[in-house]
């Protein structure tokens, strides 16, 4: 277990090395029907991680022009310390729906373990795989 300064200055531990501000974000927007379960499984990765506390900050994309400007390839998009560690830069820009190949095939969220690699990485200061 490591602490890991979340946004208020107090820390919340994590198993793993230690690593200061992990920020975990997710981007959506309305009509994907596959955000809720991105969040639903970050919460619950950063539980088992003994991270709760930690945030998951909710940004809703709503306009073609904001997806431009973020670079935003789909939703959901998990972004943890501003990086996206599934990015695929061959993927267009835009309001689109978002599929992650996991060990069960093509999903509309990372899976379980692909979120909790991905937040151990992020945790321990490695850059993306």
């Amino acid at each position: 277990m490591f602490p890991v300064a979340i946004g208020d200055g107090r820390a919340a531990c994590v198993r793993g090395a230690y690593h200061h501000g992990v920020r975990v974000a997710l981007r959506y927007f309305d009509g994907c029907p596959n955000w809720r379960l991105a969040e639903q499984r970050l919460r619950q990765v950063l539980e088992e991680l003994g991270a709760s506390d930690v945030p998951v900050e909710l940004e809703r994309i709503e306009t073609p022009e904001r997806a431009e400007e973020v670079a935003f390839r789909g939703s959901p998009t998990v972004l943890i310390d501003g990086e996206d560690p599934f990015l695929d830069e061959s993927a267009p820009v835009g309001l689109a729906c978002r599929v992650y190949r996991t060990a069960d095939g093509v999903e509309g969220a990372p899976s379980l373990a692909q979120l909790r690699a991905a937040l151990r990485r992020g945790a321990s200061g490695t850059a993306r795989a």
